[in-house]
Order: structure tokens, then sequence, then C-alpha cells
């Protein structure tokens, strides 16, 4: 089937989804704008799962499989910095993951499947909100998604910067990681800093701190494992003759088994109670909930590969891809059904969450052309 005509709407839509980026569970604009589309490609359009989620059901020609597509609705609270002609409108926000690019491909393989209805089974897609933040897929699971619309598999596509341009790259098992963050309260005792002996210096609490989780990372983990902690923030004092009374410091969590996420955890704890005892000074540690890893499944990774074999030829295809550190919420539909989360190559951009990033429209077609083939071979299947 010729995409071209399919792709070049697909262009128009990604720009214009562009210059609209709304934040977690507030894609008002943008769902209206996905089911709008998706209405007019003659699908029923169900609406309000998980807040602001968009689900629709295209029906094949006899028995099959049902497989399921899914993207994002959701933008980043960044202030654009692109200078494209096509910027965001919505000051404080802009699609600068691609969220965009990922609608727009989705939404091209559902006109394709549409207007080209030569597979069995039924392929559902998902437009979830909330992926960057708030856990939106997990919302619509347990908003009955999965009940409401049963599946048998569940795809997603993810573009990747500095990965050549239209490479697909997966791989099976862990993919992404699992992801906290973490608030550090150190209640100490003011001074003067002219005489710090005098108080309790939450600062270099606060040091002794995050010098301990690296030695949790170096020292008490296993060198195998992946395992990140990284301090992002730091709060404490506003004159310079003062030793602070309350130092915060804030940051995350980062694994590639739930395993280590517990030992890290339990370790951060250990060491906060035990420089609260030593210091004389209160600590309180809050460790939020985050995503669970991203695992993929052996089967679904292979047959995905495979099928982009045979579509765009074996150069387009990585299989050596490393796992990521960034996480992502397609973990949960992921632990309740087989599937697999799929890299596609973005070429030479900025990176993800920049605020000079722009999705490259380059890799629209080879989106649609994945999306739309993983459906008709995977229903089949």
């Amino acid at each position: 089937m010729d995409l071209a005509p399919i792709v070049n709407d697909a262009r128009q839509w990604r720009r214009h989804l562009h210059q609209m980026p709304e934040l977690q569970f507030v894609e008002h604009k943008t769902a209206d704008f996905v089911a709008e589309k998706l209405a007019s490609f003659g699908l029923e359009v169900h609406r309000g799962m998980g807040g602001t989620g968009v689900v629709a059901v295209i029906d094949g020609k006899g028995p099959g499989k049902n497989i399921a597509l899914r993207c994002e609705l959701d933008a980043l609270p960044i202030e654009e910095q692109t200078n494209v002609e096509y910027s965001s409108r919505n000051e404080g926000a802009m699609h600068a993951c691609g969220h965009d690019g990922h609608m727009s491909m989705l939404l091209g393989a559902a006109r394709s499947l549409s207007e080209n209805r030569d597979f069995g089974g039924t392929v559902t897609v998902i437009f979830q909100p909330a992926e960057e933040f708030g856990g939106g897929g997990n919302k619509m699971i347990e908003d009955g998604l999965f009940e409401k619309f049963p599946v048998d598999e569940v795809y997603a596509i993810h573009n990747m910067p500095g990965v050549k341009a239209g490479q697909v790259a997966a791989l099976a098992g862990p993919v992404m990681a699992a992801a906290r963050s973490w608030d550090l309260i150190i209640r100490g005792k003011g001074a003067h800093a002219g005489w710090p002996h005098t108080g309790i210096d939450g600062i270099a609490i606060a040091h002794d701190f995050t010098s301990g989780c690296n030695t949790i990372v170096a020292r008490e983990t296993d060198p195998v494992e992946a395992v990140v902690i990284s301090p992002t923030q730091i709060h404490a004092g506003t004159n310079y003759n003062v030793v602070p009374e309350v130092v915060k410091v804030g940051g995350t969590i980062r694994t590639l088994s739930n395993e280590s996420m517990a030992m890290v955890m339990d370790k951060m704890r250990q060491l906060a109670k035990g420089l609260a005892i030593a210091k004389g000074c209160e600590i309180e540690l809050d460790i939020h909930e985050g995503y669970p890893v991203t695992v993929n499944h052996a089967a679904q990774v292979d047959a995905a590969l495979q099928i982009a074999r045979d579509t765009f030829g074996a150069d387009a295809v990585d299989e050596e891809v490393a796992p990521k550190m960034g996480t992502e919420d397609f973990s949960y539909m992921l632990a309740k059904k087989p599937g697999a989360y799929i890299f596609l190559g973005s070429g030479d951009t900025a990176p993800l969450h920049n605020p000079k990033y722009d999705f490259n429209d380059d890799i629209l077609e080879r989106g649609i052309g994945l999306l739309a083939s993983l459906a008709r071979k995977r229903t089949a299947a």
C-alpha cells in the first residue's frame, strides 16, 4: 500500500500537535484532535479511560488475534527553544519527547489499517494520557482497559535520538529502568557562620548522605547490576553568614531490576537513620512510588524484529541495543500482556527532554509502516 498520502497528512498532524502541547491528564484538545481523526477513518471512538485516554478498535476480515498498538498524548513542562515555525503555543509546555510524532505515526497506521482491512482479527489503538508523570497507562488499566478491550499482545514505538534514522531496535528482557524519586529533609541546628561548632550543619550532612549514596552504588551493589542514584536538587539557606536550620535534597533512583530497587531503598533508609543518630539531628527520607522496570517479552521482540527485516530489510534492524536508564509507564501494560517496546532511530536530533528537541518527520513513514505491519502480521500469528 502506498503510504505517501498518509505520511504527508501525518506530517501536518505532527506539526499541529506540536503547537498544542498539554501536560498530564489535561490533554483535552489533544484527545479531541485524535478522536476527530479516528472518527474520520470510520472508527467508533471510546473516550475517558484513564481521564483523557482515547481508544478505537479496527475490525479485520475474519478471525485472528487482537493486537494493541499504543502511544502517548502528553507533553513536558519545558519552555521550547527550537524556533521552528510550528513551535509550542502553550507557554511552559512542549513536545520534547516526540509524543507528537508517536501520535501521528499511530494515527497514520490506524488510517492505513482502516482503509485496507486485509487482516483477520482486530487491532486496538490506544492513546494514553500522562506517560511522563502520573502513570496514565496504569490508570487506563485500572479503569478496565483490557477487560473492555481484550488483547493478545501490545506494542509501542519510541523515537531514539543518536540512533540512525529509521533503524529499528529492540531487546528481550529489561529495556527501560524502574525509577523512584526521593526527598530528604535534614533538620539540624542553625548557627552563626563564624561559629559553626555551635550548630548542626545540615549542608555537611547532605554531603555525607549523597556521598553515602555513591557508596551504595559502588560498593554495596553487584557490579553487573545497573543502578543509578542521582541527587538532582538541594535547597538550603538564605544568607551568607547563617548555617541553615533545614536542608532539603531530592533526586531519583533508577535500576533495571525490581530486586535492586528494593535493596537500594533499604540501604538509603539505613543511611539516613544512621546519619541522624551520628549527627544528632532529625532526618526524614521519603521515597515516592514510581514506574516499575519495563520488561519486553522475547517471543514478541523476535517477531517484531523479523517483521521489520521482512518489511524494510535486514540492515534496518539493530539487535545489539542496550537497555536504557530512562523510565516508561508502558511497563504496566507489558506486565499484563505480552508485547514489545521498540526503539526507532531518529538520527542526529537534540536529546529527548531538551528544549531544542524536535521530532524528525523523516521517520514518520518508517514508524507508520512498522506499526501497520506489526498489526497485519501479528493478528495472523
